[in-house]
């Protein structure tokens, strides 16, 4: 399997559109994602820990907004219960495309099905454990609380889900350090500030962030029992709610 490096917006675009997840990202994704979000892995890792917990026997597990399945692995590699299956649900038919490299190359007993499908109109059923991994905040506002609804209404007692988002602060101070803070990680990880600067103009319009506050709030709202945010790296958070 390639991993072609980013270098989408290295060079000067004279008219920035905006960010898609199209065969070019796919092409890159593996590579954008290490070198664009701290903790990524690690959040990854704990997916996978979390679903061994909450998996229940002939339930179903749901990577929303899966991208290339970097969750649903983690989760086939840890979940042991009888009769699961996991549903990886995307709505660009590229990044699905582009995930069948890496699901195929997997040697496990749970099946995986895919669907190119918008996950605010798709219905959840015999649900035990889910993973919402930096995908909401790609959704419209309006359509954030009814989404987690669906969620909710379709999951089994006791079942969990994973919200992971990138942040905003009510703090002004706050959100300029962590900001700048996350523009030197991804320094660190080589990008220059032209690219640094193209992609958060890209970003703008189709990533709308909010504070942990309205995420944990929400989730309640949903109606989600137990919420508690167990992750953090500077401007980007990770949730577990439990029904």
């Amino acid at each position: 399997m390639s991993q072609d490096t980013d270098n989408i917006y290295a060079k000067p675009h004279s008219s920035l559109q905006d960010f898609r997840f199209d065969d070019q990202v796919a092409n890159v994704f593996p590579d954008m994602i290490k070198r664009s979000v701290p903790g990524y892995s690690h959040i990854i890792g704990v997916v996978g820990i979390l679903a061994e917990q909450y998996a229940q026997p002939n339930s179903q597990l749901y990577d929303l907004g899966c991208s290339l399945g970097a969750a649903t692995v983690s989760m086939r590699h840890r979940v042991h219960a009888p009769g699961v299956r996991i549903i990886a649900v995307d709505n660009s038919q590229a990044m699905l495309d582009r995930s069948a490299d890496y699901l195929d190359a997997e040697d496990s007993p749970i099946p995986v099905e895919t669907l190119c499908a918008d996950i605010t109109e798709l219905t959840i059923e015999r649900c035990s454990f889910a993973v919402l991994n930096f995908t909401l905040q790609f959704i419209t506002p309006e359509q954030r609380l009814p989404t987690l609804k669906r969620l909710y209404d379709g999951m089994l007692p006791g079942g969990a889900l994973v919200l992971s988002e990138k942040l905003s602060f009510e703090d002004r101070q706050q959100e300029t350090l962590l900001m700048d803070h996350h523009h030197d990680f991804k320094r660190a990880n080589g990008y220059s500030d032209l690219e640094i600067s193209q992609k958060r103009q890209a970003l703008e319009r189709v990533l709308l962030p909010e504070t942990a506050t309205a995420h944990i709030e929400r989730l309640q709202q949903a109606g989600f029992s137990q919420v508690s945010q167990w992750f953090q790296s500077f401007n980007f958070a990770s949730f577990i709610a439990i029904k």
